[in-house]
Protein backbone atom coordinates (compact mmCIF):
# COMPACT_ATOMS: atom_id res chain seq x y z
CA UNK A 1 0.00 0.00 0.00
CA UNK A 2 1.03 3.40 -1.17
CA UNK A 3 0.98 6.94 1.00
CA UNK A 4 2.35 10.00 0.18
CA UNK A 5 6.08 9.79 2.03
CA UNK A 6 6.41 6.09 0.31
CA UNK A 7 6.79 5.14 4.05
CA UNK A 8 6.09 1.01 4.31
CA UNK A 9 3.54 -1.04 6.07
CA UNK A 10 4.77 -3.55 8.35
CA UNK A 11 8.34 -2.31 8.42
CA UNK A 12 9.54 -3.65 12.03
CA UNK A 13 12.28 -1.68 13.01
CA UNK A 14 14.37 -3.02 16.53
CA UNK A 15 16.80 -0.81 18.93
CA UNK A 16 18.21 -1.71 22.36
CA UNK A 17 18.02 0.02 25.51
CA UNK A 18 20.00 -0.54 28.00
CA UNK A 19 18.02 0.44 31.67
CA UNK A 20 20.34 2.67 33.49
CA UNK A 21 19.44 4.67 36.98
CA UNK A 22 17.37 7.75 35.53
CA UNK A 23 15.40 4.91 33.79
CA UNK A 24 14.36 3.27 36.79
CA UNK A 25 11.05 4.05 38.82
CA UNK A 26 12.99 5.25 42.24
CA UNK A 27 14.85 7.58 39.73
CA UNK A 28 12.06 9.26 38.35
CA UNK A 29 9.57 9.22 41.21
CA UNK A 30 7.12 7.09 39.56
CA UNK A 31 7.81 4.09 42.14
CA UNK A 32 9.84 2.85 45.07
CA UNK A 33 12.17 -0.07 43.21
CA UNK A 34 15.04 -0.25 40.95
CA UNK A 35 13.00 -1.45 37.59
CA UNK A 36 12.61 -0.06 34.29
CA UNK A 37 9.81 3.16 34.92
CA UNK A 38 6.86 3.43 32.67
CA UNK A 39 7.43 6.90 31.65
CA UNK A 40 10.98 5.17 29.93
CA UNK A 41 9.73 2.08 28.58
CA UNK A 42 7.03 4.86 27.24
CA UNK A 43 10.46 7.14 25.63
CA UNK A 44 12.07 3.82 24.12
CA UNK A 45 8.73 3.04 22.58
CA UNK A 46 8.49 6.81 20.96
CA UNK A 47 12.49 6.98 20.25
CA UNK A 48 12.53 3.70 18.14
CA UNK A 49 9.10 4.69 16.29
CA UNK A 50 10.80 7.99 15.45
CA UNK A 51 14.06 6.46 13.90
CA UNK A 52 11.48 4.06 12.26
CA UNK A 53 10.46 6.45 9.63
CA UNK A 54 13.22 9.92 9.76
CA UNK A 55 14.53 8.04 6.58
CA UNK A 56 11.20 8.51 4.89
CA UNK A 57 10.40 12.20 5.72
CA UNK A 58 11.67 15.00 3.46
CA UNK A 59 14.47 17.40 4.87
CA UNK A 60 13.20 19.08 7.48
CA UNK A 61 9.98 17.15 8.91
CA UNK A 62 9.93 15.26 11.50
CA UNK A 63 7.62 13.36 13.31
CA UNK A 64 5.79 13.84 16.80
CA UNK A 65 3.80 11.99 18.93
CA UNK A 66 0.27 11.92 19.41
CA UNK A 67 -0.82 9.29 21.33
CA UNK A 68 0.51 6.68 23.61
CA UNK A 69 -1.95 3.61 24.35
CA UNK A 70 0.56 0.59 25.92
CA UNK A 71 0.39 -1.88 29.13
CA UNK A 72 3.22 -2.18 31.30
CA UNK A 73 2.68 -5.75 31.81
CA UNK A 74 6.57 -7.34 33.28
CA UNK A 75 8.95 -5.53 34.95
CA UNK A 76 13.00 -5.33 33.70
CA UNK A 77 15.72 -4.66 36.00
CA UNK A 78 18.21 -1.61 36.73
CA UNK A 79 21.05 -2.67 33.99
CA UNK A 80 18.97 -5.17 32.07
CA UNK A 81 18.79 -4.70 28.33
CA UNK A 82 15.59 -4.05 26.62
CA UNK A 83 14.91 -4.82 23.01
CA UNK A 84 12.27 -2.38 21.58
CA UNK A 85 10.36 -3.46 18.54
CA UNK A 86 8.13 -1.17 16.42
CA UNK A 87 6.45 -1.96 13.64
CA UNK A 88 4.22 0.57 11.11
CA UNK A 89 1.11 -0.83 10.93
CA UNK A 90 -0.89 2.09 9.36
CA UNK A 91 -0.33 5.84 7.38
CA UNK A 92 -3.11 7.82 7.32
CA UNK A 93 -2.38 11.46 5.38
CA UNK A 94 0.39 12.59 8.08
CA UNK A 95 -0.34 10.35 10.77
CA UNK A 96 1.71 6.97 11.15
CA UNK A 97 0.30 3.92 13.47
CA UNK A 98 3.05 1.84 15.21
CA UNK A 99 2.78 -1.20 17.06
CA UNK A 100 4.84 -1.28 20.08
CA UNK A 101 6.65 -3.57 22.51
CA UNK A 102 9.58 -3.69 24.59
CA UNK A 103 11.42 -7.31 25.53
CA UNK A 104 13.71 -8.08 28.48
CA UNK A 105 15.01 -11.55 27.68
CA UNK A 106 11.88 -12.54 25.53
CA UNK A 107 9.88 -11.30 28.04
CA UNK A 108 6.93 -9.16 27.04
CA UNK A 109 7.59 -5.84 29.53
CA UNK A 110 4.88 -3.76 27.55
CA UNK A 111 3.37 -3.30 24.76
CA UNK A 112 0.68 -1.49 22.68
CA UNK A 113 0.14 1.44 19.91
CA UNK A 114 2.04 4.56 19.49
CA UNK A 115 0.80 7.67 16.99
CA UNK A 116 2.79 9.94 15.01
CA UNK A 117 2.07 12.96 13.09
CA UNK A 118 4.30 14.48 10.33
CA UNK A 119 5.23 18.04 10.93
CA UNK A 120 7.81 20.40 9.13
CA UNK A 121 10.00 21.48 11.75
CA UNK A 122 9.88 25.34 11.00
CA UNK A 123 5.99 25.62 10.82
CA UNK A 124 5.94 23.51 14.13
CA UNK A 125 7.89 25.91 15.59
CA UNK A 126 6.15 29.05 14.35
CA UNK A 127 2.51 27.74 15.42
CA UNK A 128 4.20 27.48 18.80
CA UNK A 129 5.42 30.48 19.16
CA UNK A 130 2.30 32.21 17.85
CA UNK A 131 0.37 30.45 20.40
CA UNK A 132 2.96 31.62 23.57
CA UNK A 133 2.07 35.01 21.42
CA UNK A 134 -1.71 34.96 22.54
CA UNK A 135 -1.14 33.28 25.53
CA UNK A 136 -2.82 35.54 28.36
CA UNK A 137 -1.52 35.76 31.95
CA UNK A 138 -4.40 34.93 34.43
Amino acid sequence: MSNEYNIPLNLECREEYLVREEHTAKHIGSGEVEVLSTPSMILFMEHTALKCVEKYLPQNYTTVGIRVDVKHKNPAPKGGKVEVVSIIRGVEGRKIVFEVKALWKNIIVGEGIHERFIVNKEKFLEKLKSLMKNETLE
